[in-house]
């Protein structure tokens, strides 16, 4: 999920630092085997998500050129920090749920959650002026989706309630955090800064869209199978928990499914162009390594490896373009 912090001038303490500190201090912990405590690199991977990192910040690189034909290297790396901070953030306050799903760096989190709550917010609010100043035009939207990542992960509801426990809302905002950075960022900067390529436009955008919001609510609901124990024990209802496992992967079929037909009807209506066509390859990849880990039963590592295949495609799709393959 991509979730963060707004920004607030006065002299009181945060809010997100009065919430956080409202929940559970001590959460029962899961002991370890023997030998089986994390490397610092496998900690500092899981701690900040650097897989969803990756993937959010490749996006952001690769439909930014497909929009403009250039390549967007400070939007990528804009995405990039905000994709770490609201990562970390966000295992602040999801503490018990990943203390019951076994998550790795969990107990990192707890020793030294008021040092990463001060050190991200303080990170966060200096990037907004450091960034307004290179690239005011997507200044709103790193306020929207940093808005919407407060109420995704703090209990502002009613019933001390976050969208994360909400049902089809949870999955919904995550995809939308992604969105606004991988699509918003790109197509608000292009506006100010030589607009979009030939040949592609609001139909262009419209089924590209559909295609990667379709394909990034699979991740979700993929990843909620692996928490579907813990989120079920802390109230959040996800597609797993509220429909169990065959409910879900029939929901992850469908989401696949209706990616890959997006890029299709749209090349067949000549408003995708092949270089965006051949991305059809990602959901069918999926598709297939998704289906093997359900039989055997969906992991956290069968999750990471997931992402960090996307991001892997991403990275040879734009070796495919600078070898000049077919549709380059």
């Amino acid at each position: 999920m991509q979730s963060g912090i707004c920004t607030h001038h006065n002299s009181s303490p945060h809010p997100a630092i009065e919430l956080a500190a409202k929940l559970p201090l001590h959460v029962p912990s899961r002991a370890m085997p023997p030998g089986s405590a994390p490397s610092r690199a496998a900690l500092l991977a899981s701690v900040g998500r650097l897989h969803i990192v990756a993937i959010a910040a490749l996006g952001t690189f690769t439909f930014g050129w497909l929009f403009t034909g250039r390549y967007p290297w400070l939007l990528a790396a804009v995405t990039a920090l905000d994709g770490f901070l609201v990562n970390l953030l966000n295992r602040v306050v999801d503490l018990a749920e990943d203390q019951q799903n076994a998550i790795t760096g969990t107990d990192f989190v707890r020793a030294h959650r008021r040092a990463i709550l001060a050190v991200g917010i303080a990170t966060l609010l200096a990037s907004f002026a450091i960034v307004h100043l290179v690239a005011p035009s997507i200044t709103l939207l790193r306020l929207g989706a940093h808005a919407l990542g407060i109420a995704y992960n703090w209990p502002l509801f009613p019933g001390a309630r976050r969208i994360k426990q909400l049902y089809f809302w949870k999955n919904t905002a995550s995809a939308t955090g992604f969105m606004l950075t991988v699509f918003g960022y790109p197509l608000a900067f292009a506006a100010d800064h030589g607009g979009l390529a030939p040949a592609v436009h609001a139909l262009t955008i419209l089924f590209a869209g559909l295609f990667f919001f379709t394909c990034e609510l699979s991740y979700e609901v993929i990843y909620d199978l692996r928490d579907a124990p813990g989120d079920a024990r802390e109230g959040v209802k996800t597609y797993p928990v509220v429909h169990g496992e065959r409910g879900a992967g029939k929901i992850i079929d469908g989401l696949l499914a209706a990616s890959m037909a997006s890029l299709a009807i749209g090349y067949a209506a000549k408003v995708v162009p092949w270089r965006l066509l051949i991305m059809i390859a990602a959901p069918a990849i999926q598709l297939g390594l998704y289906k093997r880990a359900v039989r055997r039963g969906v992991t956290s590592a069968d999750c990471v490896r997931l992402t960090w295949l996307g991001a892997g495609l991403l990275g040879v799709y734009h070796l495919w373009i600078l070898a000049g393959l077919p549709g380059a």
